[in-house]
């Protein structure tokens, strides 16, 4: 699947916003940009991907904009979780079960 960033109206837009909470998260320069992640979440299973909404265990049904790999936890922003206030949503690299890329 090619990257894209959800409301986006073009690839340098996507680009842009992607930058953009990247900075606002304090994440590194990513190699590869992740789709779609797999991870344990207090012991529940839990899947996040870009354009779909959060598991319901967040209590929130906002869009998945962006996940960062961070070392040793991966950075899970939505509109107000990350990109514009509060803390991006945190997995533990030790509980992620799998990672798929955007090719």
């Amino acid at each position: 699947m090619d990257f894209f960033v959800p409301s986006a109206e073009s690839r340098e837009q996507a680009e842009s916003v992607f930058s953009s909470i990247a900075n606002h998260v304090s994440a590194p320069t990513q190699e590869k940009r992740i789709h779609k992640v797999e991870w344990l979440h207090e012991g529940e299973p839990c899947q996040c991907e870009i354009g779909k909404p959060l598991p319901t265990v967040f209590r929130n049904d906002e869009t998945v904009l962006a996940i960062f790999d961070c070392g040793d936890l991966l950075k899970i922003c939505t509109p107000n979780r990350g990109a514009i206030k509060f803390d991006p949503i945190h997995a533990s690299k030790g509980k992620v079960v799998s990672i798929a890329y955007f090719d």
